[in-house]
């Protein structure tokens, strides 16, 4: 393994985080004289950011603990075009006010897990519709526009794959690297900006900005590329069946945030705890290697960790004492999700459908028949029970999701 001269260089490759480089060694040797501002954008098109962001985020907090100083930028400008990246369709077109909200509720995940502030190393979020809504269309097409060929930008795998299957890309959107790379320039110039990091499908995005930084103003910048974060069984972190994992607890609750955790695979746990958590690595491989039974102590440690970390020690806490309360002592922890029974009682498709452990009452039909409903520990596979109400009900969904029905 290659001897780095920096604390970030050393930290990001033990933890995992680093996939590609455009040039480690210059990066390294930057970082061990220097403080490096770096920075990663985000799109700001829901309340919240979900776990398939948490890796960014997370480098943004390794990038601090090295430290240099963490640059969050929001998308407020390129939100307005729509990131062609990985898209078979067009966004849409969200207003002023929306971005605005979204990108102060997106904060709060962010204070978190940085410490903000005017210090050297302490993190600042900016919103790049704050450059990018003062540039001119023909200052644009003058300053940054002959610096990118259309050669090239039809090479890029956002716009081939659209153009392969015929799906209608518009001159708007194929507009999003020219500004994606005039962020990078921006950002060097304005605030001494280095580097920029992203997920892996963000390369060529990240190498326009760095080509365009150099023949514009001969700056030297350096990009950093995560790898596509799976799970062992090959899905995209952050998807599940029941929808996305989002950050922030108005979006999802924090007990069925730390049971996303929980439920783990058991290869994935150590990948998991090296990029999510500050656990020392030493610990981490101990944990890793627990076998049998045993993993799951791990994976509890995992969930309250990450937990801990996003949603705050008192949200983990909680959420463990409710699942040991379920699991362990069949008892009713007071973090499940809940959903009002009726007086006259309620169909079980009706109540899998109501507290959210099926989409539809087909999907809940599918649920009963493979025998994943449960009423009060009981399996029924009569898609037409009818659950009487008065009395409190314990609802379950397989083995790891459970919920209260409350009369």
């Amino acid at each position: 393994m290659t001897e780095h001269k920096s604390d970030l260089m050393r930290l990001l490759t033990e933890r995992g985080y680093i996939h590609q480089t455009t040039d480690a060694a210059g990066l390294d040797a930057l970082a061990a004289k220097q403080v490096v501002p770096g920075y990663i954008g985000f799109d700001a098109t829901a309340p919240s950011l979900h776990i398939g962001s948490l890796v960014q985020i997370m480098l943004l907090r390794r990038l601090q603990q090295a430290g240099h100083k963490p640059i969050v930028v929001m998308g407020g400008g390129t939100t307005r075009i729509g990131d062609p990246t990985g898209r078979d369709e067009s966004r849409k077109m969200l207003t002023d006010e929306a971005i605005d909200g979204n990108i102060a509720s997106i904060r709060t995940a962010f204070e978190r897990l940085l410490t903000f502030g005017d210090g050297p190393t302490d993190a600042v979020m900016v919103n790049n519709q704050d450059w990018l809504g003062k540039l001119g269309y023909i200052e644009m097409l003058q300053k940054v526009g002959t610096h990118f060929t259309v050669n090239r930008m039809l090479s890029f795998d956002s716009v081939k794959l659209r153009l392969e299957r015929e799906q209608p890309m518009t001159f708007l959107e194929f507009n999003y690297m020219i500004l994606q790379g005039y962020d990078f320039r921006y950002l060097s110039q304005e605030m001494g900006a280095r580097l920029q990091m992203g997920g892996s499908d963000q390369w060529g995005n990240i190498v326009n900005g760095i080509e365009l930084g150099r023949r514009m103003d001969g700056t030297e910048l350096f990009g950093v590329t995560t790898p596509l974060l799976t799970t062992a069984d090959g899905a995209k972190m952050g998807k599940t069946a029941a929808g996305a994992v989002w950050l922030n607890e108005d979006q999802l609750p924090a007990y069925d945030f730390w049971q996303y955790w929980r439920n783990t695979d058991d290869r994935d746990v150590g990948k998991f705890l090296r990029l999510f958590t500050d656990l020392p690595l030493d610990e981490i491989a101990r944990l890793e290697k627990l076998e049998g039974s045993a993993i799951n102590d791990a994976k509890v440690v995992l969930a309250n960790e990450v937990t801990a970390l996003v949603r705050g020690a008192d949200a983990a806490k909680t959420a463990e004492q409710t699942a040991s309360q379920t699991f362990a002592g069949g008892g009713v922890g007071e973090d499940l999700p809940t959903f009002d029974l009726p007086a006259d009682g309620i169909s079980l498709l009706d109540a899998l459908v109501g507290i959210g452990f099926a989409k539809s009452r087909g999907e809940a039909k599918r649920l009963v028949a493979g025998g994943g409903a449960r009423v009060d520990g009981e399996q029924i596979k009569d898609e037409n029970h009818h659950i009487a109400g008065g009395a409190e009900v314990r609802l379950s969904s397989g083995k790891k999701k459970h919920g209260i029905l409350n009369p």
